[in-house]
């Protein structure tokens, strides 16, 4: 069944938006996101069952990152002759495929080679994502469609981790993966009764992913990207032990105070949307800056517990806003290519994440858990010195 009319290569731009496509879109994104993060609070009795060190079962998460950057930049070519509908649920059986191999798994190759799998899916899907909401709703809807998209982004990394660990205590890590399967039906079911038909657009030319960077203003728009996803996962993957160590908060306090940091990703999601249509690079200046601001205040308020759980709640809608406006840059800097410009996103995220993660862990080991926010702040600052007025990421004409 297909509710939606197709799209063809004239008709890119519809006249009617299909906003239940772009649910099934969030649906699809925030069973993703839950897939990807929930491992986090279970890697105790992963490891153990699967006779691993929690070392390596926390491997099993960074492997789905790096097979995530690869397909991110293959993937605009190699679909490029597909139906982006069949392309879309194709990705949507491989998550299944990838949650029952996690469910089953006997062994811990078996893991690895899931997770791998899921990594297909996450590159895949995200470096599409973007290209897609733009033919499923006009132009000026398309802010409003991709802050619905990142509203699904920011309910799973709000939930995924606490609802994990809550499930996992009780009926076990591979049930609670079990529980995931049934909800990827009904996405697949919804998005093949709303995704239209969207047909290769044969009549411009390819653009390679990586060829793109040859365009100075989307090569400074990557670098810009970098920082602040970069210096946002400097900090961030290292809360808990600045919640540990600075703070001295107890295991429950902790579990709140990082729900409600996901929790205000609902409100930077939706504040970012309002703003998109006439501030968008100033919200790619500034929102990096006063993010960095947050994370040097945390540090002066890391005392006092009140003053730490208002200062996370201002972080989590801060950088719950920075995806939502650089997605909206891609559909305005490389509206030409717009699935090359997202793969190529969708890699420096990846990229920038691990790294940031890499850098934060040798400040840590290093110098001190100041040492890593301070670092954080310091890349995010430096974002926000990069994109400046937001002139050197506007695409010149052609």
């Amino acid at each position: 069944m297909q509710l939606s009319p197709p799209l063809t290569d004239s008709d890119s731009e519809p006249a009617v938006p299909a906003w239940s496509a772009v649910g099934a879109m969030t649906m699809c994104v925030a069973l993703l996101i839950a897939a990807e993060f929930m491992p986090v609070s279970l890697l105790t009795p992963i490891a153990r069952d699967l006779r691993a060190t929690p070392g390596m079962a926390g491997q099993a998460i960074a492997v789905s990152g790096l097979f995530a950057v690869a397909t991110s930049l293959l993937i605009p070519a190699a679909s490029r002759r597909f139906d982006r509908r069949q392309v879309l649920i194709a990705l949507t059986w491989a998550m299944l495929a990838s949650l029952v191999l996690i469910a089953m798994a006997p062994s811990f190759a078996v893991l690895m080679l899931a997770r791998a799998l899921l990594g297909i899916t996450i590159g895949g899907f995200w470096a599409l994502s973007t290209a897609t909401v733009m033919r499923l709703v006009p132009s000026e809807m398309v802010p409003k469609a991709l802050g619905l998209m990142y509203t699904g982004n920011a309910v799973a990394a709000a939930l995924a981790a606490p609802m994990g660990s809550y499930f996992g205590a009780i009926i076990g890590w591979r049930a609670t993966f079990w529980t995931l399967v049934p909800l990827v039906l009904a996405n697949l079911l919804w998005q093949a009764a709303s995704l239209p038909s969207m047909p290769p657009d044969t009549k411009t030319s390819p653009v390679s992913v990586l060829g793109l960077l040859k365009r100075r203003h989307v090569a400074l728009a990557m670098a810009g990207a970098m920082l602040s996803f970069g210096g946002a996962f400097t900090s961030y993957t290292y809360f808990r032990p600045f919640l540990e160590t600075y703070t001295q908060v107890s295991v429950p306090q902790m579990s709140m105070l990082l729900l409600g940091l996901g929790l205000a990703g609902f409100a930077g999601t939706y504040g970012a949307t309002m703003l998109l249509g006439r501030h968008l690079y100033a919200l790619l200046r500034w929102l990096p800056l006063a993010l960095g601001l947050v994370t040097l205040l945390l540090l002066g308020l890391g005392h006092h517990l009140w003053g730490v759980a208002l200062a996370l709640v201002a972080w989590g809608a801060l950088n719950a806003a920075i995806p939502v406006a650089w997605s909206t840059w891609l559909t305005r800097g490389v509206r030409d290519a717009p699935e090359s410009g997202g793969g190529l996103m969708v890699a420096a995220i990846q990229l920038s994440i691990m790294s940031g993660a890499a850098l934060g862990g040798l400040l840590l080991d290093h110098l001190s858990i100041t040492a890593t926010l301070m670092g954080g702040a310091a890349l995010l600052a430096m974002a926000c010195l990069l994109v400046g007025n937001g002139r050197s990421l506007q695409a010149q004409e052609r």
